[in-house]
């Protein structure tokens, strides 16, 4: 692995957290780093609620099976498209946009010394319902995933899956 790409290796998903606070100034920094992704035709259709509220977090917890460690995170994102914002109204530009604009997120989490975990909602409609009545969203805005932030207990070691099976040098 080359140390140089060492803030990504060292990205994994954080499923125990510290019981301390995300201050709101690093949450700020997050969602900078997310609104840099690169977005198809700068349309931008990315938005992000924003939680803190352990209330909250536990009733996005409810709603996401896999996503209990909400219960112990700081704070988490749900990342939401505008359709109407998308690239030609596409969901598939849509998602990749917010896509790009969480994994930066992540990588930007690690960077300042703290753990995320991605979690998925769409294509899921119970999911997808659930946040949708949670946090009452327009018809327009579509929710991607959930992202769990906070103080990693036991950051996970760095790694990668690379696979040379996997590439394929100028034709499959």
């Amino acid at each position: 692995m080359n140390p140089k790409l060492a803030f990504i290796f060292s990205r994994r998903s954080v499923r125990k957290y510290e019981d301390r606070e995300v201050p709101p100034e690093m949450l700020h920094d997050l969602l900078e780093a997310g609104m840099a992704a690169p977005s198809a035709v700068a349309r931008d259709p990315w938005h992000f609620i924003v939680l803190r509220d352990k209330n909250k977090l536990n009733q996005l917890a409810d709603i996401l099976t896999h996503g209990q460690m909400l219960r112990q995170a700081g704070a988490a994102f749900v990342v939401c498209g505008d359709i109407n914002q998308a690239h030609d109204q596409k969901e598939s530009y849509m998602l990749q946009d917010l896509s790009a604009a969480t994994e930066n997120i992540l990588l930007a989490a690690n960077a300042l010394g703290l753990g995320t975990c991605w979690l998925g909602v769409h294509p899921r409609p119970e999911r997808m319902d659930g946040i949708r009545k949670l946090f009452q969203l327009p018809d327009n805005i579509i929710p991607m995933c959930s992202i769990a932030i906070g103080w990693p207990k036991d950051p996970p070691p760095a790694r990668t899956r690379f696979n040379p099976d996997k590439v394929h040098q100028g034709a499959w």
